[in-house]
């Protein structure tokens, strides 16, 4: 009877003991992986639009479109002129299309010289015919205008200028100025362009770019003259 009472003494109940087992890990995500074909894409940056490709179109001249830059009496026809349309850089650095009259003979030269100037972009205030300016030649130079044809005398003379055969160009007159013996230029607003060589939007120096391209086709610069320099002159065979 005693062995029973020892026996129940030993199986009582015993306290918990702590684990000291581990606790389970979370496991890390898995890195996401791009679907089957997918790529990142940067953004883009726009491609500039580039400007339009040099043009020129050469056509007969009406009557009408040189109301008073030709008369009866002229050196030269106006059936014998052409009307140049082309293309040429601003100053605002933009392209821009301008007109141009000159004689038949002489058309691919302007061509080609003006292909050249637009493709280095330099530029032209503005081109239209001297008819804007009633054949003004005084107006159209204010204005720096550049223009080719006129029926007119050459300056302080009775003879005919080049201009009036169509062999002449006046560019940029502002920024490249007749400038007499003296020094001095009759447009007041050119009164600062009467020096060369000087740095200048559409100024034309000894030379530079522009007069090679000119001379490359029998052109003449004005800015060799001796005595009074005209710096916005060429013309076919000089004079």
């Amino acid at each position: 009877m005693a062995f029973v009472v020892l026996a129940c003494v030993s199986c009582g109940t015993a306290e918990p003991v702590a684990s000291t087992a581990p606790e389970p890990m979370t496991p890390a995500p898995a890195p996401e992986t791009p679907a089957p074909g997918s790529t990142t894409t940067a953004p883009s940056t726009p491609t500039p639009t580039p400007p339009p490709a040099f043009s020129a179109k050469v056509s007969d001249v009406t009557r009408d479109r040189l109301p008073y830059s030709w008369r009866p009496g002229c050196p030269v026809h106006y059936r014998d002129l052409r009307l140049v349309t082309l293309s040429y850089w601003g100053f605002d650095n933009k392209p821009h299309t301008g007109e141009l009259v000159v004689r038949k003979t002489v058309t691919d030269d302007i061509v080609t010289v003006f292909k050249k100037l637009y493709g280095w972009r330099w530029p032209i205030y503005q081109m239209k015919l001297v008819d804007a300016y009633k054949a003004d030649d005084f107006a159209s130079i204010d204005a720096n205008n550049t223009s080719a044809f006129n029926c007119r005398r050459a300056t302080g003379s009775s003879s005919w200028s080049n201009h009036a055969y169509g062999e002449a160009i006046d560019i940029n007159p502002l920024q490249n100025p007749y400038v007499t013996a003296s020094g001095s230029t009759a447009h007041d607003n050119a009164k600062k362009y009467t020096e060369r060589p000087m740095k200048g939007k559409g100024v034309i120096n000894p030379g530079d770019k522009v007069v090679k391209a000119f001379a490359q086709v029998g052109w003449e610069w004005g800015g060799y003259w001796s005595g009074a320099k005209d710096y916005q002159h060429f013309s076919k065979g000089g004079g």
